[in-house]
């Protein structure tokens, strides 16, 4: 079998990864500074500034708590930490109360809070200068009532009405008898068919009333993006125009594994890079190669998975770090439901890796608020130095070591991080001790 603990060795054949079909621009040239933003045109401005900081605010028992009031007095602690946006759990009418199984859409009673509750979160956190991120469930939605057969699969009264005809047709629970699904099959409730004009046009409306100034929400989070075509969810964010300042998808697929986790990912990730590209680059991707790399590199000290065979980051940032949104653990992976979680004890080396390199890095709630002062305070150094030292999604990475518990780099050649029990430090005068944590650390250059 293969040794895992073991780097592997580099192939004679490089066969290079297929860049997107439009890719963006090049954009790392002090020139393309303006007032200290970096711009691409015709994206969601956040993503194209690319100094985004997401808190994922919540967590899978949020909805036991009046959840909007905790976070609503949050919100000054938040914005003062550095954190730029937030993204809320979904709001709409549901069948399950954390909020996945959506009924009626434009009912924002939830579990978190009224919709009141929710209007006035949303105001607060933009007096703050926060971001508030919509999370949209557009995949599938549960019915308000029984068709034929007895069937779950119709809408009446929700002000999106709708019948079987706007079910894809592989679901013989729901009898729909819409088109083929264009994604993954979500098995819980009805799939939306996407391809249907009508579902389009009413999901467009629905979008840009969640993103209009009555209900003030500023981004969007795409959940389950692999159900349905990237190109539809490219659609709902142009049609929100200027609304929408960032919009992010939730593309997880299942990783290469053979013995453990194989070492090679560049097709786990081009297939994200491949659905932001459907989008017509508007939107980002959670950066999942990332983060099943990253804790298996941490969690075993296998550093060496952190450089992929060119050289590079081995996940999304390593290709096209302005659309990877990068993090540890979220409401799935971690918090009570531990489907996948990242390593404990290690999560200060992982913040001190996603929060000093490129892409939008995004701090999960139990992280910050629940698993005590160390680790919060850690996370506000490393906030602290990526704010300082002005690091973006567009930083320019170059790794010096990647291999048994090693890893060290520099980020825009005035940050240096390492990680692992293996020493090192950055070579040169003028590098200071910024933040550190177990077996780990991160230097800033202050000549």
């Amino acid at each position: 079998p293969e040794n895992l603990s073991a780097a592997p060795a580099v192939p004679d054949v490089v066969i290079p990864i297929a860049p997107p079909a439009t890719p963006a621009p090049e954009v790392e040239k002090e020139d393309d500074f303006i007032d200290g933003q970096i711009f691409e045109t015709g994206i969601p401005k956040r993503i194209a500034t690319g100094r985004e900081v997401m808190l994922q605010g919540f967590h899978w028992e949020s909805h036991k708590s009046e959840w909007y009031d905790i976070v609503s007095d949050r919100v000054e602690q938040i914005r003062d930490a550095g954190f730029t946006q937030v993204w809320l759990p979904p709001s709409a009418d549901s069948l399950a109360p954390q909020g996945y199984l959506p009924r009626n859409l434009y009912k924002l009673d939830s579990h978190y809070g009224s919709a009141e509750k929710l209007k006035s979160l949303t105001r607060k956190m933009k007096e703050n200068n926060i971001l508030p991120v919509l999370d949209a469930v557009l995949n599938h939605r549960c019915a308000t009532h029984q068709g034929a057969g007895g069937k779950w699969n119709r809408w009446e009264g929700t002000g999106i009405d709708w019948g079987d005809w706007a079910i894809s047709n592989e679901q013989p629970d729901f009898a729909g008898s819409g088109n083929a699904p264009t994604g993954d099959v979500f098995h819980g409730a009805p799939n939306i068919d996407h391809t249907q004009d009508k579902v389009r046009q009413d999901l467009c409306e629905y979008m840009k009333y969640l993103t209009s100034d009555e209900v003030g929400f500023g981004g969007i989070r795409f959940d389950f993006s692999k159900g349905y075509g990237g190109s539809f969810t490219g659609e709902y964010v142009r049609a929100c125009e200027d609304n929408v300042e960032f919009a992010v998808g939730e593309f997880w697929d299942t990783m290469n594994y053979g013995v453990g986790l194989e070492y090679n990912q560049d097709s786990h990730r081009q297939a994200i890079v491949d659905w932001v590209d459907q989008t017509g680059g508007c939107c980002t991707a959670f950066d999942f190669t990332t983060k099943g790399i990253l804790q298996e590199a941490c969690g075993r000290g296998e550093f060496w998975r952190l450089i992929d065979a060119q050289g590079r980051a081995p996940g999304v940032i390593g290709i096209w770090p302005a659309r990877a949104v990068t993090f540890l653990d979220n409401h799935d992976t971690g918090s009570t439901q531990a489907h996948w979680p990242f390593p404990g004890k290690q999560a200060g080396q992982g913040y001190a890796y996603i929060l000093t390199h490129p892409g939008t890095p995004c701090v999960f709630w139990d992280h910050y608020f629940d698993w005590g002062d160390k680790l919060r305070k850690q996370i506000d150094s490393l906030l602290d130095v990526r704010d300082k030292m002005k690091i973006h999604a567009r930083s320019v990475l170059k790794i010096e070591h990647a291999k048994d518990n090693l890893y060290a780099a520099k980020i825009d050649d005035k940050v240096a991080v390492k990680l692992g029990r293996e020493h090192w430090e950055p070579k040169g005068d003028g590098w200071k001790v910024e933040a550190f944590g177990d077996d780990w650390c991160v230097w800033t250059l202050t000549k």
